[in-house]
């Protein structure tokens, strides 16, 4: 009787809201909730908690419209073969909308999570609070956000959008490490019908909050996934790179890429013009482990570019400037995507590697009404704040406060090296020597060839890296083609560094 029974409940359970919303489901080529943990963990990985959970609504006839779940699948699972928590939406009961019951099963998996010291990852497709609940739906998300906030930087947490996420939902994935979008997904706070209420404007679901839009404008999202299993792939290869906690080191793979090699290319790589653009991904994939480099926000602020690679089998966090877009200046938008990522590598553990080419920060009134002062500010804190090994590679110019801002030696590296074509000055030359030599050039019988002459002569004296060596703000001029082999020694060097500032219960990032 038993028996009979408990299968009775299975069977009721994996059917969610029911046959004809799975059937749904299915004819918009969509995974159902279960589906979705079972392509998330290893092959029969994948353990429930709390089927058998129901909400404890009794207003607006809702006592007799209860499901086994209720809305929300839970468990836990080896990804990679390492364990991991997450939880599912499920659309199919009550469009994924969010009980108290519900709450209380992610707040379960989230509290285990963190008693294990491993990822918490969240599948979203949800229509937001479930209205009949009132208050007590408000107070589901509450304790959901505050768990967030507890687990920020002691374990990671990645959020996947799979579908509707929108109001209140929007904050849970908002606190977590990183966002991976699909196609079909959606995040707002306010969607399409409340916009043109307010503001007249008439703007479709994609259009306002989109997995481009959030991509490419707002970056929100990390990540754009074409599909569901693309989700899973990009989520697969981003754990790869991340421990399973803050007290861990993350994992090493051996790569098979000797750690001596070297890149005749990167002595030929920059154009002979210093003002002439090139593509630094190519340059940094010339040096990485198998040229296999992780982009992060890879369509938002692209003037800096963000990622995870190996040096050695070794995770390490890369940031570097883009001289493609906008020359490589930093702006608002790039401080902001550079400094979180520097922050999260700093939190589990991962080295950080700098390559710099940048002529300063991006002047104009709507950099300094948007703030660029206080976001400039975050990249430049970020990387002091950060104790984790920090090397630096100026590739070409580093000017201004920008040469500051991205992990100089003064601002806590723990190597800096040049590469010969290296600039470091306080602006570039041509702008230098019209402040210097104003006069001089204004009064010669030949401004132009006077200037040109000028130029160079402080080029030769002050833009190049031997002026910053003689000081020991650079360790080391390298030649290009030895960038990986250096980098890796120094690596070695440094891995095991332990540093810990004043005691304090948090810093005042200028956020």
């Amino acid at each position: 009787m038993g028996f009979e029974e408990l299968e009775k409940y299975k069977k009721e359970h994996s059917l969610g809201g029911g046959i004809e919303k799975q059937k749904q489901r299915k004819q918009k080529g969509k995974l159902n909730a279960l589906e979705r943990m079972n392509s998330l963990f290893d092959s029969t990985s994948f353990v429930e908690i709390d089927p058998f959970v129901t909400h404890e609504c009794f207003d607006f006839e809702m006592d007799s419209k209860k499901f086994l779940g209720d809305g929300v699948i839970t468990g836990y699972g080896l990804i990679n073969s390492r364990l991991a928590y997450a939880f599912s939406h499920d659309f199919t009961v009550f469009g994924g909308s969010l009980s108290l019951s519900f709450a209380h099963k992610v707040c379960k998996i989230m509290d285990l999570a963190l008693k294990q010291g491993v990822p918490i990852i969240g599948i979203n497709d949800s229509g937001g609070a479930r209205i009949q609940e009132g208050v007590a739906s408000l107070a589901g998300y509450a304790d959901i956000f505050h768990r967030n906030v507890k687990a920020s930087g002691v374990v990671p947490q990645i959020s996947l959008i799979m579908g509707p996420c929108a109001g209140g939902a929007v904050y849970s994935p908002a606190i977590t490490d990183f966002i991976i979008m699909n196609r079909s997904s959606f995040m707002f706070v306010t969607g399409p019908e409340v916009v043109k209420e307010v503001t007249n404007e008439n703007v479709s679901f994609d259009d306002l909050g989109g997995a481009q839009i959030h991509n490419e404008k707002s970056g929100v999202a990390h990540f754009l996934a074409e599909d569901e299993q693309g989700c899973f792939i990009i989520l697969h290869k981003l754990l790869s790179y991340i421990p399973s906690n803050n007290l861990e080191n993350p994992p090493r793979i051996d790569t098979k890429d000797n750690p001596l090699r070297e890149n005749e290319e990167l002595n030929y790589i920059l154009p002979s013009s210093p003002t002439k653009p090139y593509n630094m991904e190519s340059l940094l994939k010339k040096f990485i482990d198998n040229d296999d480099f992780l982009e992060v926000q890879k369509y938002w602020a692209r003037n800096i570019i963000i990622g995870f690679a190996r040096l050695d089998g070794n995770s390490v966090g890369i940031v570097a400037n883009n001289p493609e877009v906008l020359a490589g200046v930093l702006d608002i938008d790039s401080c902001d995507k550079a400094a979180r990522f520097v922050r999260f590598c700093d939190c589990f553990n991962i080295p950080l590697i700098a390559l710099v080419d940048v002529p300063g920060f991006l002047p104009g009134t709507n950099q300094e009404w948007g703030g660029i002062i206080r976001h400039g500010a975050k990249l430049l804190y970020a990387f002091s704040e950060a104790t984790v090994p920090k090397l630096t590679v100026i590739i070409r110019k580093a000017y201004g406060g920008a040469y500051d801002v991205m992990n100089s030696k003064h601002i806590g590296a723990d190597y800096n090296f040049a590469w010969p074509t290296a600039e470091i000055a306080v602006m570039g030359p041509e702008g230098a020597c019209n402040v210097i030599f104003k006069t001089e050039i204004a009064t010669s019988i030949e401004p132009n060839e006077k200037k040109i002459e000028l130029v160079e002569q402080y080029r030769k004296k002050f833009s190049n890296p031997y002026i910053a060596a003689s000081k020991g703000y650079i360790d080391d001029v390298i030649e290009p083609k030895e960038t990986r082999r250096r980098l890796i020694s120094a690596l070695k060097s440094i891995y095991r560094k332990r540093e810990e500032g004043p005691k304090r219960k948090h810093g005042n990032i200028p956020v």
